[in-house]
Parts: C-alpha cells; sequence; structure tokens
C-alpha cells in the first residue's frame, strides 16, 4: 500500500496511517486466545470481521456515530477516522458466562454489580450490565468496578459510555435473535473525535468480540454451542499448553471448524451469503 504508512500492529489488526486524519484498518486472519496470537490462522475470519463490523456500523450509526468511512474492495481493510481511543474495554453482559462466571461463582458479583443468588453458568440475567475492563497493552485486561472506571475517563464520559454500549446491546441483541442467535456478552471500542463526541471504533459484533450462541440449543447450567472463538479455546483448553506463547498450531480440523462458525455467524446475522461479500464488500451496508 504505497499510499499508507504502517504505524501499528495489534493482535489481529495492522494499522496504516493515510494521512492526518485518515487511518486504515487492515483485519489479518490471526486468531488469538488467552491473549497469545495461535501460530496458525483461520482463512478467511479478517473479512468476516470487517464486514459484519461494516454491518452494524451501518445499522448503528443513528444511535451512535462510528468511526467507518470506507470498506475497500479486499474485504479485510476499512479506512475510518482518527479518534483518541478511551483507555476502557467496554464490556456488555446479558448471560452469565466467561470471566463473568468467574467472578459471580468467586464473589457473587461482575465488576461491582451485585447479582441474584444461585445462578448457573449461563444463564440470563435480569437485566444486561456494563461491565468495564482495563485495556492492558499486554497480558490480560482486568475487570474493574465503576469508580476505577470513572477515575479513567471520567464520571460524565462513562455514564455516557455506559449508556449508549447498553443501547447498542439491546439493539443488536433483538435483531441477533430474530435471527435465532443469542449474543451472550460482547466488547465495544470508542473514541473521541476532534469535537469531543464518542464515536464506536475497531470492531463491533464479531465473534471475536462477542459469544454467540445458537438459540435452539440454548440450556442454562452448562456452557454454550457457540459461533465464535470458544471453539478454539476449546481446543486449547484441552492440550497441554500453559497460555504462553507460542501458543500450539491448530489442527486441520479446528482450522476448518473454526471457518465455518464465523462464516455461519455472518451469514446469520447479516442475511447475506459470505461468497457475495467476498464478491462486493459494500454489500454489508445496506
Amino acid at each position: 500500500m504505497p499510499e499508507a504508512t504502517h504505524v501499528g500492529s495489534g493482535k489481529i489488526r495492522e494499522l496504516y496511517e493515510l494521512d492526518s486524519e485518515r487511518l486504515l484498518l487492515v483485519a489479518s486472519d490471526r486468531i488469538s486466545t488467552f491473549d497469545v496470537v495461535l501460530p496458525t490462522e483461520i482463512p478467511d475470519k479478517g473479512r468476516v470481521l470487517t464486514g459484519l463490523s461494516g454491518f452494524w456500523f451501518a445499522r448503528t450509526r443513528e444511535l451512535v456515530p462510528n468511526h467507518l468511512l470506507a470498506l475497500r474492495p479486499d474485504g479485510r481493510s476499512t479506512e475510518c477516522r482518527r479518534l483518541e481511543m478511551l483507555a476502557l474495554e467496554c464490556v456488555v453482559r446479558g448471560y452469565l458466562a466467561g470471566s463473568g462466571w468467574k467472578d459471580y461463582r468467586a464473589t457473587g458479583a461482575v465488576c461491582g454489580h451485585v447479582l441474584p443468588e444461585r445462578l448457573g453458568e449461563s444463564a440470563r440475567l435480569p437485566e444486561p450490565i456494563f461491565t468495564p475492563s482495563t485495556k492492558a497493552q499486554e497480558g490480560h485486561d482486568e475487570n474493574i468496578d465503576r469508580e476505577q472506571a470513572e477515575a479513567l475517563v471520567g464520571a460524565e464520559r462513562f455514564a455516557e459510555v455506559e449508556r449508549t454500549a447498553l443501547d447498542l446491546y439491546r439493539l443488536a441483541s433483538e435483531h441477533a435473535a430474530s435471527r435465532g442467535v443469542l449474543i451472550a456478552d460482547t466488547k465495544f471500542e470508542f473514541g473521541i473525535d476532534a469535537e469531543g463526541r464518542l464515536l464506536l471504533a475497531d470492531e463491533a459484533f464479531t465473534p471475536d468480540s462477542s459469544r454467540f450462541w445458537p438459540a435452539d440449543e440454548y440450556e442454562p447450567g452448562r456452557s454454550q454451542p457457540s459461533f465464535d472463538k470458544q471453539f478454539v479455546r476449546d481446543y486449547c483448553e484441552s492440550v497441554d499448553w500453559d497460555k504462553t506463547h507460542p501458543g500450539p498450531e491448530l489442527p486441520d480440523e479446528v482450522v476448518a471448524g473454526t471457518r465455518a462458525r464465523y462464516v455461519e455467524a455472518f451469514g446469520r446475522l447479516t442475511g447475506i451469503d459470505f461468497e457475495d461479500y467476498l464478491a462486493n464488500p459494500e454489500v454489508v451496508l445496506g
């Protein structure tokens, strides 16, 4: 990309500068588990993330503006606004899973939200809850409570982020349920533009940032089948690995099964055939 200057690498994305106001975000096919990028890639994963994010950005922009300017023909590159990113991972949980389930078992609460007693794994919560975490540059993000989050971004901005994240979750959950998918939880990143407005950034409601469960197989009290990276996490838990770099190579059947789950999530949520997206990425923008 002769018109772009590489300025950074994340676990999954490469970041390029186009000019003083625009960035290019390129989603690779890398996959990470337990904060370690694995040596095996998942074909087309980056295109699924980019396409789903574009789909949601287009359908939530009346609720909150976002960084999307254009999708490029490769299906994995996004031209976006340059923002000052908030130092928070903004997680909304509608069901008790992952680190939320772990915290609940230990304390009966998640990020300061005291929950009803005797909830089981994967239980639906009475209301969705906003559970921020730190945005760790290295190592694991850590769940924090409201007071700690307000100290990072200010009370007024925190209230805006919390309200916006919950509204986004409710909107997407209603759509997903109509397509046979439960969004157990999801993670957002927000940034601030030059005018001080809050914008949704990075990605939105993808298999990397969310837990997607098939609604017709949902059964509280156990872990759930999913259309996300849980399939890879389960494999990594089954092998002799200490969750430090380098991660294990993934066998062909895990690669194929993961790709199939990501593509199914794309099709179920968008109603668009993945091959149609590959031929014309802008189809997701409606």
